[in-house]
């Protein structure tokens, strides 16, 4: 008798989808793909490719079918829908719950925050809420957020005075019915750390910093340069922020340092994270081989590194058109360089179309390194 192979149905065909598919294939399974366009990233790597998305209650059951177990690439998919899936008998990771706790940053906060993790100060906005009562509790500069949907500083604004708040509540609310306010953090750094959970292990990933290009984040350096102390009290944070979630499978932890100890956890993505693109190169393990183990509950790797220093930046879109790379051969002559190409077709100032990889000895180098090719690479 022949046997079939598993098939891992991922929500989404983005990069993060295909990363995590070329993992599933290495590890000898197969992936299915829904994403509302023909032809996605991931979706082009597969036959059992399906073109609409969780609103189709048709096409949703019959991507469903195709799978053993359903896993997805962003925390935008209604947890609700996650539910439906799991009445046709397919288990999906992580959980509708744990999505349900994670996809309203509002919830997500309140979650942490009763968890003793430690969060910024928060408030929900609604019609009554003016900005002399935030600025009461939060101070004058705050942040205002849409609680769901925002991504990549979309869905963020601002707030240094009255003006504003008015202005950031007329902006957000034309796309978004639900708010929040967050204290403004003056950080020292941007931190990020990967925690991949399954029902027998639990493995975190190095610290690493991270920095943003308009909201959008740009380079990680890896691991961050930090001490310690403070290292040890991040890889707590982030693994209790993952049981205060009851989450299994991979997440991302976003995290502020501030005046040099202490830690802030500004906010988690349920699944493969850009900040985690490095461990491709720079771990015996990448993120997404431990997404594909975590998510199937199968022996986590290691999250070693195989060099003391890596850095990754993202290529962001310099133009607008197809997604077509320039000067490859300038890039790829750097033999440390490790370059990976999204295959989106096509291309928008900002839009994330590939990243860069080099690793080393010496960071300074490294990173001198990957600027100057990230500067030549157009696409």
């Amino acid at each position: 008798m022949k046997l079939r192979r598993k098939i891992i149905g991922i929500l989404g065909g983005g990069q993060l989808a295909r990363m995590s598919a070329y993992q599933a294939y290495k590890l000898g399974f197969e992936i299915a793909i829904l994403e509302k366009l023909k032809n996605s990233p991931a979706g082009m790597m597969t036959k059992h490719e399906f073109v609409g998305w969780v609103d189709d209650k048709k096409i949703l059951t019959e991507f469903t079918k195709a799978s053993d177990i359903v896993t997805l690439e962003n925390e935008f998919v209604d947890y609700q829908k996650l539910e439906f899936i799991e009445t046709l008998g397919k288990k999906v990771l992580p959980s509708p719950k744990t999505i349900s706790l994670i996809q309203d940053k509002y919830i997500q906060k309140k979650t942490l925050k009763n968890n003793n993790i430690p969060v910024a100060g928060f408030l929900k906005v609604d019609k009554k809420t003016n900005y002399e009562r935030i600025a009461e509790v939060l101070g004058g500069k705050f942040i205002l957020k849409s609680r769901k949907m925002g991504y990549d500083g979309y869905g963020n604004y601002n707030v240094k005075s009255r003006n504003d708040f008015n202005e950031g509540i007329k902006k957000l609310s034309s796309r978004h019915n639900e708010l929040m306010a967050e204290s403004f953090i003056d950080f020292d750094m941007e931190l990020a750390i990967m925690v991949a959970r399954s029902k027998n292990e639990v493995k975190t990933y190095p610290v690493v910093q991270t920095i943003q290009k308009n909201h959008i984040c740009h380079t990680v350096i890896a691991p961050a340069q930090i001490n310690k102390t403070v290292i040890k009290k991040a890889e707590k944070i982030a693994v209790d922020s993952v049981k205060a979630i009851k989450g299994y499978g991979i997440f991302g932890i976003e995290m502020f340092l501030v005046k040099g100890k202490e830690i802030l956890v500004n906010e988690i993505a349920p699944r493969p994270h850009n900040s985690g693109h490095y461990t491709i190169e720079a771990c015996v393990t990448s993120q997404f081989e431990n997404h594909i183990r975590s998510v199937l509950n199968l022996p986590l790797g290691s999250t070693e590194m195989v060099k003391p220093f890596a850095v990754m930046i993202n290529l962001l879109g310099k133009r607008e058109g197809e997604g077509i790379v320039e000067n490859y051969k300038e890039t790829l002559k750097h033999e440390n360089i490790h370059l990976h190409i999204y295959g989106k077709d096509k291309s928008r100032i900002g839009r994330k179309m590939g990243h860069i990889t080099v690793l080393g000895e010496d960071i300074n180098k490294i990173l001198s390194l990957a600027k100057r090719v990230e500067r030549i690479t157009i696409i």
